[in-house]
């Protein structure tokens, strides 16, 4: 009996080590290990590079200067000490401020036909006091692959039916969300219905909220019914309005408590639009309550360019590789519409909305549209100092300037192309981040297998 016991016990002893052993083979091989920077102090220079500022301006073989994680001097006449061993010979490398994706659900949802993984929508409509940052995942495996072509600070949004909650801003180097945070609930997602008589299938009619088969529940007049949801969020705000006023508040309201930032303009309003007839109706709220407001979507925002200049609403165009809204649009309107808004003086940014490249695509967005009458140097603004702008961090990042964050991007091609764009060596808040990913790790993995060709390697 003592025996069997024994037996038993040896037996199941070689089990656990078996599946331990199992265990860290399959962490190895399945994930990369990268851990975020250590903060940056003292000095250092990155020299002889052309140095996209961000703003429009190229300084040709120019100078950065980086102390304790930002930029204290930029330009071609740098002096660097005799014999300094902090200088980084870039060769003629092309140098770019991070790139900012401003709409993501990056660290939200990893997988999105696995339910398990996704964190970016709450139940129910009026849902104004969820906070995105809260859930952010600074352990997703989609980040790394981001940071590899430039994208060092996203936006992460909430998704919803309607009301959706706060984003908040990140940069992409930390332990946890609070490391993360570069802003925090900087801004409210609003949804809005599709508002016109059409199905709308979930697709890009209204910004991704999704009123019903027709825009509208039950089979109803979806204008009708888009109208009448707007008017609740108005009676909301009108509410929300006259609570901010009180001042022998007896209890606290979290939803009202969530949007005051709106009415003294630290918080934004994000409306999910696309149509002509949705950013019109949204314009109502800039005209009632003076919120500060983007229009995020925008596919048609070109024809309405001349209002949103006069109101002063930003733009973020979400997904400019696509088809047109209208059936009756030039086929190649989405590549178009950049210039137009940028000829009517209207701010705008540029983002990637794909499910499937998951903002990777942000800089050959950008370049398709300084193909189709955006200037280089206009479309990486718009991927930079613009989004910064929209954001509201245009004083701390967006542009290579004395004083900012030291979030750097080198490249020896032009990041904006996508066949010659190789991202060498970034810097978040001054730290040179690790640029290892796991579509790397694939990628090398199976060269070395078949001895296609040496590893990858940077400067």
């Amino acid at each position: 009996m003592i025996n069997l016991q024994m037996n038993k016990l040896i037996v199941m002893k070689k089990f656990v080590i078996s599946f331990y052993l199992i265990g860290a083979a399959l962490g190895v091989f399945a994930q990369e290990t990268v851990l975020p920077a250590k903060e940056q102090k003292g000095s250092y220079y990155l020299t002889n590079a052309t140095i996209h500022v961000g703003n429009g301006k190229v300084i040709n073989n120019g100078t950065i200067k980086v102390t304790n994680g930002k930029i204290e001097a930029v330009g071609d006449n740098i002096a660097i000490p005799a014999g300094a061993d902090n200088v980084t010979d870039l060769k003629g490398q092309d140098l770019y401020p991070g790139l900012i994706l401003p709409t993501s659900t990056l660290g939200l949802i990893e997988i999105s036909s696995v339910r398990a993984t996704q964190d970016a929508r709450e139940i129910g409509d009026m849902n104004p006091s969820v906070r995105s940052i809260v859930a952010y995942n600074t352990d997703s495996k989609v980040i790394n692959t981001l940071r590899s072509n430039g994208i060092l600070i996203a936006n992460i949004v909430p998704q919803g039916n309607f009301v959706a909650g706060t984003s908040s801003l990140v940069q992409l180097d930390a332990w946890n969300w609070e490391d993360a945070a570069y802003k925090t609930d900087a801004g409210l997602h609003v949804y809005m219905p599709t508002l016109l008589p059409r199905p709308s299938f979930g697709g890009r009619g209204g910004g991704g909220g999704g009123m019903g088969n027709f825009g509208g529940q039950g089979g109803g007049d979806p204008v009708k019914e888009g109208l009448e949801k707007m008017e609740e969020l108005k009676t909301f705000f009108r509410e929300a309005k006259a609570y901010q006023q009180l001042t022998d508040r007896k209890a606290t309201n979290l939803k009202f408590e969530a949007v005051k930032g709106l009415f003294d303009k630290k918080q934004k309003l994000y409306m999910h639009a696309n149509t002509t007839k949705q950013i019109l109706v949204a314009l109502d709220f800039v005209k009632e309550f003076g919120f500060d407001m983007v229009i995020v979507g925008g596919s048609e925002s070109y024809q309405v360019a001349d209002l949103l200049k006069q109101h002063e609403v930003s733009v973020i165009l979400q997904q400019p590789h696509s088809l047109p809204t209208a059936t009756d649009d030039d086929v190649d309107q989405p590549y178009k519409t950049a210039a137009q808004l940028q000829k009517a003086g209207v701010l705008f940014s540029i983002s990637d909305d794909d499910s499937q490249t998951r903002g990777r695509n942000l800089a050959f967005n950008a370049g398709t549209a300084a193909a189709y009458g955006l200037g280089k140097e206009e479309a990486l603004a718009a991927i930079t100092l613009n989004a910064a702008r929209i954001m509201g961090v245009a004083d701390k990042t967006g542009s290579i300037e004395v004083g900012k964050d030291a979030n750097i991007v080198v490249s020896s091609g032009d990041l904006l192309d996508m066949k010659s764009s190789n991202v060498t060596a970034a810097f978040i808040q001054g730290r040179k981040i690790d640029l290892t990913d796991k579509h790397k790790l694939l990628n090398e993995r199976y060269e070395q297998k078949y001895e296609l060709k040496a590893p990858r390697k940077g400067f």
